[in-house]
């Protein structure tokens, strides 16, 4: 089991891998953090699309800790594509979530034996276990949002 919040998923698409990369690179802003941005562009997805991967968040107006980074791979067949899609937080998020698990464990160990109050060791490793119970409830809420969003995308009729 893995601590920090991920979700995977695999949809099976009877669009081409071709179309499928046309319309993320439709609903996606290529950002790059060294230029100056267009904040006129609005789109619903920030990131990077190429020919069989991606990597994208949703577009959000302030940060938001618990959004998903959605990395995707696409597999040609047939009849369509495969797409292969995981959904993970941001290093940032991830690196936080981290310190805090490990300040919370270190707290309840200098209770438990450096003060032998079990109390609040007891209280310590609460507050760790319901700060990552707190960012799982959250992501996955997200996830959810970013999955709704990513699917309406894949199943819009082409314009063309």
């Amino acid at each position: 089991m893995n601590l920090i919040p991920q979700h995977t998923e695999v949809l099976v698409s009877s669009l081409t891998a071709n179309e499928v990369v046309r319309r993320l690179d439709a609903v996606t802003k290529n950002v790059s953090y060294l230029q100056v941005e267009d904040f006129q562009v609005q789109k619903i997805f920030n990131g990077k699309v190429k020919e069989d991967t991606f990597h994208l968040s949703l577009s959000v107006d302030s940060g938001d800790t618990f959004l998903p980074l959605i990395h995707g791979n696409i597999d040609h067949t047939r009849a369509g594509c495969i797409l292969f899609i995981k959904y993970t937080l941001f290093p940032g998020s991830i690196f936080f979530l981290y310190f805090w698990l490990v300040v919370t464990f270190l707290i309840g160990l200098f209770f438990l034996i450096l003060e032998k109050n079990w109390t609040f060791a007891l209280l310590s490793y609460g507050a760790g276990v319901g700060n990552l119970a707190f960012a799982w409830a959250h992501f996955n809420r997200k996830v959810k949002k970013s999955q709704y969003i990513f699917r309406e995308m894949l199943s819009l009729q082409s314009t063309d």
